[in-house]
Parts: C-alpha cells; sequence; structure tokens
C-alpha cells in the first residue's frame, strides 16, 4: 500500500455494525509512500497506523 500526504483512509469496523471510520492522512512516516501513516480521524484523533486488509486509501482529489 502507498499513500500521500492528504490522501484519505478508510478504516472497516471490526464489530458488525461497527461501521467505517474515515482519517486524512497527514504524515507518510515510511520509505516512498510505504506505512506507517499518521493519520487525523474525524473528530480530530490522530494516530499512527499500519493499515491492513481493512483499509483502503482514495487518493486526494485535484492533483
Amino acid at each position: 500500500m502507498r499513500a500521500s500526504v492528504g490522501d484519505r483512509i478508510y478504516v472497516q469496523g471490526r464489530v458488525v455494525g461497527g461501521g467505517e471510520r474515515l482519517g486524512e492522512i497527514i504524515e507518510v512516516r515510511g520509505y516512498d509512500g510505504e506505512p506507517p501513516y499518521l493519520v487525523r480521524f474525524e473528530g480530530g484523533h490522530e494516530t499512527l497506523i499500519y493499515p491492513g486488509p481493512d483499509t483502503r486509501v482514495e487518493p486526494r482529489s485535484g492533483d
């Protein structure tokens, strides 16, 4: 998986009915767009993540 600052990241909930979390990648700490990513989720929570199979990245629009 590769991403850039400004890309959106979607993390599928792990529990039934948990829903999907949406965040924005604010820093890429891996080499050449690879994880880990510092992500700001809705509500302002920031965390460092290593995306798993329940995660997808959507490139930022307007580039």
